[in-house]
C-alpha cells in the first residue's frame, strides 16, 4: 500500500552555475559548503534542525579524487556530526535519487527534516578527459568505445532510432536549443547567460555550429558545469511548525504530489531493440511519467502548468515531449512549431532553460529541477516565471535513459 504521509518542499538554494570553482580557488568540498550554507539561509533554518542528509554525486572520487561524501557534509558545521548522511549515485539522476531516498524517510516517519544537496565539480580538468569521465555511466568495454565523446555518440543514436522510425528534422532540434538558450537569458545562475549568438549558430554549419558526434552538434550538447543545488524536504508535522513560524499558510508550501522511478537495462541497444514494437522509443520512461501522474490523482500533462525536463541534448528533449503525451509518439516537432513550448505557450518545457542553458552539473541537476518546479509553483521564479504556475514536472534521467526519475510538485 502506498504511503499517503505528505512530503513538503521548503525551498533552496542554487550555486551560480557560471563559476569555475578551481580557477577560483575552491574545492569539492567549498561547493558542497556553499550550497548547504546558501540552502539554510535562504530557507532560515538553523543547522541543528536538519535530522537527515542525502547527497546527489555522480564522478566525486574521478574528477576530484574525493569520496565518502557524507562525511564531508558533516564536516560543513559541527551541529551536522552525527547527522545521518549518505550518497547516492545515478549517472545524471543521482540528484533524483537522492531527492526518493529523503522522501522515503520521510513518509516513514524517520524525520521530519531533510536536507538533499546535488554537487559536481566538472571543469577541472580537460574536455577530453571529462568526457572520459563521464563515459563511465556507459557499459565499460560494451557500447561507445569507438567514440571520443560517448554521450554524444549515444544520443546520437537516439538521433538515428527517431530518424528512422518517425522521421526527425535539424531544425526541430536546433529550435529546442533556442528557446532553451533564450530562456537561460533570464535566469540569473545559467551557465550560458551571457553567451552571444549569431545567425549559423543553430544551422547546419561547420564553422559555427560544429559536429561533435554524427548529427549532433555543438549547440545540442549540455554543458561541462561546476554547481551545486539544495532543497530541504518536510514531514507535515514539521511543516506545519515552519509555517507557524513563518506567519504563511501550510497549503502555500509546495508538496511532491507525485513520482515516477524505473530503470532498464544498462544497454543502449537493448533498450532499443525491447521497444522495436512498442509504441514509445523508450517505454520505460513514459511509465516512470505515467506513474507519477497517477501518484499524484491526475489524468496526464494537461494538468501541469509547465515542465523542468532533462536536455542533455536537444533529443534527450524531443523525445519527452512526446513520452509525456505533449504530441503522439513521434510527432514532438508539432509542439515546437506550435511555439506551445515557449514561456507564455500552452505547457512551457524549460522555463530555466534546462540543461543545455542554465548547465548541467551532472549530481545536481535533478536537485535543482526541484528547486526550478518549487520556484515556479510558488511565484518565485522571477524574469522566467509561468504565469500562475500551480503544478509543475520534472523528468530527469541517468545514462541513456537508464535511471528515469520523474517528480509532480505542486500546491
Amino acid at each position: 500500500m502506498l504511503s499517503k504521509a505528505k512530503v513538503y518542499v521548503l525551498g533552496g538554494y542554487q550555486t551560480d552555475f557560471a563559476l569555475n570553482w578551481q580557477r577560483n580557488g575552491l574545492t569539492l568540498f567549498e561547493l558542497l559548503k556553499a550550497t548547504v550554507e546558501g540552502g539554510l539561509a535562504a530557507v532560515r533554518i538553523e543547522p541543528r534542525e536538519i535530522e537527515t542528509a542525502h547527497i546527489g554525486n555522480f564522478a566525486g572520487e574521478l574528477f576530484c579524487n574525493q569520496g565518502q561524501l557524507g562525511g564531508l557534509f558533516a564536516s560543513v558545521h559541527p551541529d551536522f556530526a552525527g547527522v545521518p548522511a549518505s550518497r547516492h549515485e545515478a549517472a545524471c539522476a543521482s540528484g533524483s535519487i537522492a531527492l526518493l531516498a529523503a522522501a522515503a524517510e520521510i513518509e516513514a516517519g524517520r524525520y521530519g527534516l531533510s536536507c538533499v544537496v546535488g554537487i559536481e565539480q566538472m571543469r577541472n580538468v580537460s574536455g577530453v578527459r571529462a568526457a572520459q569521465y563521464l563515459g563511465t555511466a556507459c557499459w565499460a568495454g560494451r557500447e561507445a568505445q569507438e567514440a571520443t565523446y560517448p554521450w554524444p555518440y549515444l544520443f546520437n543514436r537516439l538521433i538515428d532510432v527517431y530518424d528512422e522510425r518517425y522521421g526527425v528534422k535539424h531544425e526541430h532540434l536546433a529550435r529546442i536549443a533556442q528557446i532553451n538558450f533564450k530562456n537561460a537569458k533570464k535566469n540569473p545562475n545559467a551557465q550560458t547567460r551571457k553567451w552571444e549568438f549569431n545567425e549559423r549558430s543553430f544551422a547546419e554549419d561547420d564553422e559555427h555550429n560544429q559536429v561533435i558526434e554524427g548529427r549532433v552538434r555543438k549547440q545540442d550538447c549540455g554543458q561541462v558545469t561546476d554547481g551545486g543545488a539544495a532543497v530541504f524536504l518536510a514531514s507535515a508535522e514539521y511543516a506545519a511548525e515552519y509555517a507557524k513560524r513563518r506567519g504563511i499558510p501550510l497549503a502555500s508550501i509546495p508538496i511532491i504530489k507525485g513520482w515516477g522511478h524505473r530503470t532498464a537495462p544498462m544497454l543502449f541497444d537493448t533498450k532499443i531493440e525491447a521497444s522495436c514494437q512498442a509504441k514509445y522509443v523508450f517505454p520505460h520512461v513514459q511509465g516512470a511519467i505515467a506513474d507519477a501522474f497517477r501518484r499524484a490523482g491526475m489524468t496526464g500533462v494537461e494538468q501541469v502548468d509547465a515542465i523542468e525536463t532533462h536536455d542533455c541534448f536537444s533529443i534527450t528533449q524531443y523525445m519527452a515531449i512526446d513520452h509525456f503525451g505533449i504530441t503522439p509518439p513521434g510527432e514532438s516537432w508539432r509542439a515546437i512549431e506550435s511555439g506551445e513550448l515557449e514561456l507564455g505557450g500552452r505547457i512551457p518545457m524549460n522555463p530555466s532553460g534546462g540543461l543545455l542553458g542554465p548547465g548541467h552539473p551532472v549530481g545536481a541537476t535533478g536537485v535543482r529541477m526541484m528547486l526550478d518546479a518549487y520556484k515556479q509553483v510558488t511565484g518565485a521564479a522571477g524574469d522566467y516565471q509561468v504565469e500562475a504556475a500551480k503544478n509543475v514536472a520534472t523528468l530527469n534521467i541517468g545514462g541513456s535513459a537508464t535511471t528515469t526519475v520523474s517528480f509532480i510538485v505542486g500546491v
